[in-house]
């Protein structure tokens, strides 16, 4: 799966002008030609896979939405404007990163609407896996609306092929009506089409444990407990575990594919456009003055000299969490000043303007900072344990959600909690979804859909209409139709 094939250019719904024919036009290159496309099961299995491939792009800003925009997260001494101004809630239309999101999902869902509107008539016959392919587009495209009406609020719903004309004419839809008509529509069908698990080069396509869990998350965020919690239990019961050290979800010399994987957006060095940035947006510069630490950091992870963007820097919050409990495992990886260098001495930050960095992406190089095999975890178990406990307890079953709560602490060799009231325990719940997916792109969206994020960020700025971040400009001007794609309250 980490073998993605490359795709010829498409055109994408909203994201130019200049396409003459339809806004979709896909052809694995070297693979199947446009007249014979859709023919064999093979065919669609490579068109899945196009599906797959414009997540890696968008997930390696993900964490620019469900982090930066939070309170345990900020820029670094050498970030771009835009991560200031998302940082500090003044967030301009124009960005870049705003740009690239809208044009990323809506390729992706482009990609899995060709897919979908073609596999219904294939023969089951010649289409082997077909349920397989289904579920696997459907799976992707509920992903990328998830994201979509997360980051954006309404947004237009497109499930078929749009001339230009149609799409100069589709308006934003309401989030409400793309969770039920999409959404959800096609995570329960997924879940039941997706095999349980995959072996050889499949493995790392989505599941069925991976439809499920992205179900239980929507049905958390539309607050809809009573849903979550069941469908968070029948995670429970597909053959997840913790990994017993918590360290080892961030050691690449190991496999991947473990017990805590439910679904990730993969990367692979030495392939390519196939691997991650992540290290080179989050180590410290070189060149901004970091001292012995960066010294070490280049021995520790082979980190070539001038790579760096020391941004993404854990904030003093996630470290006075971590302080209530010293002995927590999780915290040297993922939050430090500093790291012990070879003989043992600490080695603190001494960079201007950059206080802490987090070690979840580091990881030895064996080319290009841009170039690592360090996957973006979309969902892993430890998030599932932690959203079943939250279900659990908003329906009042407070004692058994201590339960899946205390199998995060012990994992991370603190204390359990007993004999918490409802309030208390949702307390907990949420602060040890802070400390365990910190930098894993929940935080802002955690605070969005338990309705604290005005409470809790306009101290840093954030005012009543900054639950979504602006529609891009670009996609504004194309439209030129404020009936039909109007700009987000509060940012003309």
């Amino acid at each position: 799966m980490k073998k993605i094939i490359k795709l010829l250019p498409v055109c994408v719904l909203l994201a130019t002008a200049s396409c003459k024919k339809e806004f979709i036009q896909l052809s694995p290159e070297s693979t199947v030609s446009i007249d014979v496309l859709f023919k064999t099961d093979k065919d669609f299995q490579d068109a899945v896979i196009g599906v797959y491939s414009n997540f890696r792009p968008q997930y390696q800003n993900f964490w620019r939405f469900g982090d930066l925009r939070a309170d345990d997260t900020k820029f670094g001494l050498v970030s771009q404007l835009e991560d200031i101004r998302n940082d500090n809630f003044t967030s301009d239309n124009s960005d870049p990163v705003l740009a690239s999101t809208w044009r990323n999902y809506y390729s992706i869902i482009s990609r899995a609407n060709k897919v979908l509107n073609n596999i219904e008539n294939a023969p089951a016959s010649v289409v082997t896996n077909k349920d397989r392919h289904k579920g696997e587009a459907e799976f992707l495209r509920a992903l990328a609306y998830f994201d979509l009406v997360r980051i954006f609020g309404d947004v237009p719903l497109i499930t078929k092929d749009l001339t230009i004309a149609e799409a100069y004419k589709t308006p934003r839809e309401k989030a409400a009506n793309v969770y039920n008509n999409v959404i959800i529509k096609d995570l329960l069908d997924a879940e039941t089409k997706l095999p349980q698990k995959y072996t050889g080069a499949d493995i790392g396509r989505a599941t069925k444990g991976a439809a499920k869990a992205l179900l239980g998350k929507v049905y958390l965020t539309l607050k809809d407990f009573a849903k979550a919690e069941t469908k968070l239990q029948e995670v429970t019961q597909l053959g997840y575990a913790l990994l017993p050290v918590f360290n080892d979800l961030w050691d690449y010399t190991k496999d991947e594919h473990h017990s805590e994987y439910v679904f990730d957006i993969e990367y692979e060095e030495g392939q390519g456009n196939l691997g991650s940035n992540f290290i080179s947006q989050f180590a410290l510069d070189f060149q901004a003055g970091g001292g012995p630490l960066v010294a070490e950091l280049a021995r520790r992870y082979n980190i070539p000299s001038g790579t760096g963007g020391a941004t993404g820097i854990p904030n003093q919050t996630i470290f006075d969490l971590f302080s209530l409990n010293p002995a927590d495992k999780r915290k040297d990886t993922t939050a430090t000043k500093g790291l012990y260098g070879p003989t043992g001495v600490f080695i603190p930050i001494s960079a201007t303007g950059v206080s802490a960095l987090s070690l979840k992406y580091m990881v030895k190089l064996a080319g290009a900072a841009t170039d690592s095999k360090v996957n973006w975890k979309v969902i892993r178990y430890a998030d599932v344990l932690l959203m079943y406990a939250e279900a659990l307890n908003e329906n009042g079953k407070t004692d058994q959600a201590l339960t899946y709560l205390n199998m995060v602490r012990t994992r991370a060799g603190i204390p359990s909690y007993s004999g918490l009231s409802k309030d208390d325990a949702r307390e907990r719940i949420y602060q040890e979804r802070r400390l365990e997916l910190h930098l894993e792109g929940q935080r802002w969206f955690d605070l969005v859909r338990t309705g604290r994020a005005l409470t809790v960020m306009a101290p840093y700025g954030m005012k009543p209409y900054m639950t979504v971040f602006p529609i891009p400009q670009a996609q504004i001007e194309i439209v030129n139709d404020p009936a039909v794609l109007p700009q987000n309250q509060g940012y003309n």
